[in-house]
């Protein structure tokens, strides 16, 4: 019998393998650098970590590098071949625009979405003109016609945005409707500049805005508990005292958190995109311990940079948006225990005009003093140093607008049994930045530098217990101003027989509230104004103190908290049901202690004033307002007047209302 009379039509059918020519499991991957031969390897190998710290597994037999056969270089693109289309689709969401290095950045596609816009019909068809739909100004309360500010208010299950003007203005500017789910599970938060509102949920974060308050963002983060802002509004932190915990199943893309993620609970955004950028881990049992500090990163104030302090003595900078270590290395600094970036005015940003700054302290270590350290950056080099003896502790506090360092060092003394601190002010505006020493007798419990000012303030106590919030303590207030003609801060005066332990600075300056908060039995509110006699160069040593007087004494029972509003014209006083449950609510004062507004509400937690971005007009702009002062005042008057006058009318058809009501009851009892 010969071979070709053998039916193998079974056999085949049994073992036929079908092969699978579906390229719907392979991307496209442009813009990686061009090479050679020789780092073909090294390159693949870089390729396939990059893509396993998103989440996106692969071998490095399935990237394939295209090279040109004229030049022996690649082409800049490779494909890589993933086990299934559900994988590839996710992969190009999590890959896309992510950054290789400085100079590369990866875009990703799909190659059945190339092969398919390659082969399209090239005819031009007009489109259709698709209607303008307009979006709300997220910035629109600015333009209030009666020049309103807003807060927001928290409490029971009810968040309220509110207009304060006079009481003929003031008014509910959004309140979610009746019924429908509470705005927040635990708290509410501004922005910086306050173009958002931002809520907490057990799920993460949603950002708010708009007149309408419509939904804008959402941050996927579970147990999500502390939040803050870049200075400009670009990114955001968030923090969950839970790991991070990634499971089968679970969403990808750029908004989620993916494998490389898994217990890390600090994560980076984008605001705008609500693109996560980076996770960090935060030991989160540190959180339970009073040395827990927060914010664990913080953000140079243009934005460009986001530091923190890592393990092995080193302060780790990264850029942003690419999240990638500044340098490829951290600052490495022995035992550095805290640090803050230099403030700027935002128009010194907008402009170029200003130089990141870093200040650090480190403490004493064997034979080594502690020592206090400007920083400049980039550059990394050391701008101006300072050696300190017997430290307990140093806290930092920078000028708003960066000329002035102040570092508050707590020393002890050789016996250890006793505390005081000493003021070390760095004077950055002089030439080799001299440091101005002033030395006090008592520990200084809470230092603030008043805005755009040449003020400073503390508080201070020599009562053993100083530190506990039970204990109601006997405090000094200090005031100090720069002496132009000497250089130095001078004492103007100090206020004793007081129970301060706040200082709250109007942010305008010139006025300054000095609070009790906390106390079981104290909840003074003094009210201040250092006066405007006493601004600028050239007052004299008999002139000194001269202009500061009090101008209000308020008392708010179980206050706990207190803020100026941006126009620092009136403050408000709250009693939060977080601290306590005795007379929760928040009253609004002016900036002479006066009350305007109170208000008693159980379970109320938060009051917040909505932040102002900075004035767009420059120094000559806001000059000339000033000196044309007179024709807004009269324009003020006349609308006040008017206000007045219908205010009048309405109440007098009201009375009139009323009046022929009553008579119109009595004649029908007549006739009864």
């Amino acid at each position: 019998m010969q071979n070709e009379d053998i039916d193998y039509s079974d056999i085949i059918a049994k073992y036929d393998i079908e092969l699978d020519w579906s390229t719907d499991n392979v991307i496209v991957v442009d813009g990686v650098p061009i090479i050679d031969k020789a780092k073909e390897e090294k390159l693949v190998a870089r390729l396939v970590k990059i893509f396993a710290r998103r989440g996106v597994k692969t071998a490095a037999r399935d990237v394939s590098v295209i090279w040109d056969e004229t030049t022996g270089k690649s082409k800049g693109f490779a494909f890589v071949e993933l086990p299934n289309a559900e994988i590839a689709f996710s992969a190009v969401a999590i890959l896309h625009n992510l950054q290789l290095d400085t100079k590369h950045q990866l875009q990703v596609n799909h190659f059945e979405d190339i092969v398919k816009f390659s082969n399209l019909d090239t005819t031009f068809v007009e489109p259709e003109t698709e209607e303008f739909e307009p979006k709300e100004h997220l910035r629109a309360w600015l333009a209030d016609a009666q020049g309103r500010d807003q807060y927001v208010t928290n409490g029971g299950d009810e968040v309220i945005v509110h207009w304060h003007g006079k009481r003929a203005q003031s008014g509910i500017a959004h309140k979610k409707p009746d019924g429908t789910p509470p705005w927040t599970d635990l708290y509410v938060s501004w922005s910086p500049l306050g173009t958002y509102l931002a809520t907490t949920h057990q799920q993460g974060i949603r950002l708010w805005g708009g007149p309408s308050f419509a939904p804008l963002q959402r941050f996927r983060h579970p147990s999500v508990r502390l939040i803050i802002f870049s200075p400009g509004e670009k990114y955001m932190v968030t923090w969950s005292q839970q790991p991070i915990i990634v499971q089968e199943g679970d969403p990808q893309g750029p908004e989620h958190f993916s494998r490389e993620d898994d217990g890390n609970n600090l994560a980076v955004w984008d605001v705008r995109s609500g693109a996560l950028l980076r996770t960090f881990l935060v030991e989160h049992e540190a959180a339970d311990k009073n040395d827990f500090q927060w914010p664990a990163l913080k953000w140079s104030p243009d934005d460009k940079y986001i530091a923190r302090l890592t393990s092995g003595h080193q302060i780790s900078v990264y850029e942003l948006p690419s999240m990638g270590l500044h340098g490829k290395k951290s600052i490495k600094v022995e035992g550095v225990v805290d640090f803050e970036w230099r403030p700027y005015e935002p128009t010194q940003i907008q402009h170029g005009k200003h130089e990141n700054m870093l200040a650090y302290w480190t403490p004493e270590v064997a034979n080594q003093p502690a020592r206090v350290t400007l920083l400049d950056f980039p550059s990394r080099t050391v701008l101006r140093q300072k050696s300190l003896f017997n430290v307990t502790k140093c806290n930092i506090y920078w000028e708003t607008q960066g000329q002035f360092l102040c570092v508050k060092v707590d020393r002890h003394t050789k016996t250890r049994k006793t505390v005081f601190s000493n003021l070390e002010i760095f004077h950055l505006g002089e030439k080799d930045c001299p440091v101005e020493v002033i030395e006090l007798k008592d520990p200084v419990i809470e230092f603030s530098w008043e805005p755009k000012g040449e003020h400073f303030t503390i508080v201070s106590d020599n009562y053993p217990n100083v530190g506990n919030p039970s204990v109601t303590l006997k405090t000094e207030v200090s005031l100090y101003q720069l002496d132009h003609s000497r250089g130095v801060f001078r004492l103007l005066r100090t206020i004793t027989g007081v129970t301060s332990n706040t200082i709250r600075w109007s942010p305008r300056g010139r006025f300054v509230v000095l609070a009790t908060l906390g106390s079981p039995t104290k909840s003074e509110l003094l009210f201040w104004d250092l006066g405007s006699d006493i601004y600028g160069p050239g007052w004299q040593k008999e002139e000194r103190g001269g202009g500061i007087q009090q101008v209000g004494t308020a008392d708010h029972y179980g206050v706990t908290d207190v803020d100026w509003d941006p126009s620092g014209r009136y403050l408000a006083s709250s009693a939060s049901s977080w601290k306590h449950q005795v007379e929760n609510g928040y009253n609004i004062w002016d900036f002479r202690g006066q009350e305007i507004e109170k208000n008693l509400q159980d379970q109320f937690k938060q009051f917040i004033w909505r932040p102002r971005p900075s004035s767009i007009l420059s120094k000559e702009q806001r000059g000339q307002v000033c000196e044309n002062l007179g024709e807004f005042s009269r324009q003020f008057e006349q609308d006040d007047t008017q206000e007045d006058n219908e205010a009048s009318t309405e109440l007098v058809a009201q009375h009139k209302q009323l009046v022929d009501e009553w008579n119109t009851w009595r004649v029908r009892c007549k006739k009864v």
